[in-house]
């Protein structure tokens, strides 16, 4: 499965996102399960589709939290091995059993409030920038 193809929805909103502001901690419900549009409307957003495949459901959202890529797997293994490629972009990852949100800390922290799940932080490539040529 090419995942490599999927990923530039995601890569757009890390990139708009920028540094987010952290927040306190709250307690994390119980998991969230179902359809895309079915998470879209426990944080109140309007999904705006970016690919509808068998295997993965991927979509831009916005809502008073800020903005984020929300995405649906058919397989356990399809969203590991796209949240594997992903990470190497940065960012963070809120995750939960076959879909995913990916947004900056502070959305994802807020979004974590809603829908429980896991973070997962991407690779931080901040060493990197430094280079001068």
């Amino acid at each position: 499965m090419r995942v490599t193809r999927l990923l530039p929805a995601a890569v757009a909103v890390l990139a708009l996102a920028g540094c987010g502001a952290g927040g306190g901690t709250k307690a994390v419900p119980p998991t969230a399960t179902g359809s895309l549009e079915s998470l879209a409307a426990e944080v109140k957003c309007k999904p705006n589709m970016q690919t509808d495949a068998d295997t993965i459901r991927q979509a831009i959202c916005t809502n008073s939290d800020g903005k984020f890529v929300l995405a649906t797997f058919a397989t356990d293994r399809g969203q590991r091995e796209w949240i594997n490629d992903a990470k190497d972009y940065g960012g963070y990852y809120l995750v939960g059993r076959k879909w995913v949100a990916v947004g900056d800390d502070g959305v994802v922290e807020a979004l974590r409030g809603t829908l429980g799940g896991d973070v997962e932080i991407g690779t931080n490539h901040a060493a990197h920038s430094g280079h001068r040529g």
